[in-house]
């Protein structure tokens, strides 16, 4: 079973980039996407059921051409889940899920902090979806949540470490959450199997940082503990460009 992750930055501008080509040779049997910026009455959803995926589920937010998350699969699922329930979550779309046999898959664009406001909308949107999440497991032990998690976790996963310590998405309080999180019975896939440096998932627009290799890495497949030993591969998919991000792949026996 292969699952992708991919933050398009806008599902329409993806496709006007060759997006449908580059889903064809990849080949997911799972693909999250986050921030797709459309409803999918404003694009044609046809060429991804041409391309196999004729499970696509679309959760876009309230306010159009902003945040929204997607599960596009070439199998059925067992049960759809639009949302957590959580209102102010719901209201941006923020979080999909889809449940099979044996594992649930989630599609999560957690926020950024933008500015303060946005910083306080943050960390109130991580406490609650830390609670979420541990009643959650109780039904659903076998969880993959797949996204854009808007948190470089360690000094390795951003390009430099000591000039961004005071930036969102890499404050201590951010990083002290994601570490929690993932003691809290997740794996960080790619971690898991590879120990470089300079693997990043997203790169600014400006001042040639992606050409440059000046990223962050921000996008994550986190696993379940009892998935660990079913994970068996675990890459960054760097030579995609439909985005400021990549896609981050996992596959699991």
């Amino acid at each position: 079973m292969k699952i992708i992750s991919y933050n398009v930055n806008g599902i329409r501008a993806a496709l006007r980039k060759g997006f449908i080509d580059w889903l064809t040779g990849a080949n997911p049997d799972i693909l999250c996407l986050q921030e797709i910026k459309a409803n999918p009455d404003q694009f044609d959803t046809k060429p991804f059921e041409d391309a196999g995926y004729k499970y696509n589920y679309w959760y876009p937010a309230q306010k159009k051409g902003y945040s929204g998350v997607a599960i596009l699969s070439k199998h059925e699922p067992l049960n759809v889940e639009f949302g957590t329930g959580i209102e102010y979550m719901d209201f941006e779309g923020r979080t999909l899920r889809v449940d099979f046999e044996g594992f649930s898959v989630m599609s999560l664009y957690l926020p950024s902090g933008t500015n303060i406001k946005r910083l306080e909308h943050k960390f109130q949107f991580m406490a609650d979806f830390q609670k979420y999440i541990d009643q959650l497991k109780l039904q659903i032990p076998n969880l993959i949540i797949s996204g854009d998690y808007n948190i470089c976790h360690r000094a390795i996963d951003i390009h430099d470490p000591v000039r961004l310590k005071n930036t969102s998405g890499f404050l201590p309080v951010e990083r002290a959450w994601i570490e929690d999180f993932m003691n809290s019975g997740f794996i960080d896939s790619f971690r898991h199997l590879n120990k470089e440096s300079d693997n990043y998932s997203w790169w600014s627009y400006r001042a040639n940082a992606r050409e440059n290799n000046k990223g962050w890495r921000i996008d994550y497949n986190l696993i379940s503990e009892p998935l660990k030993e079913k994970l068996k591969r675990a890459v960054i998919l760097s030579e995609a460009r439909h985005s400021d991000h990549c896609p981050v792949l996992i596959e699991i026996h």
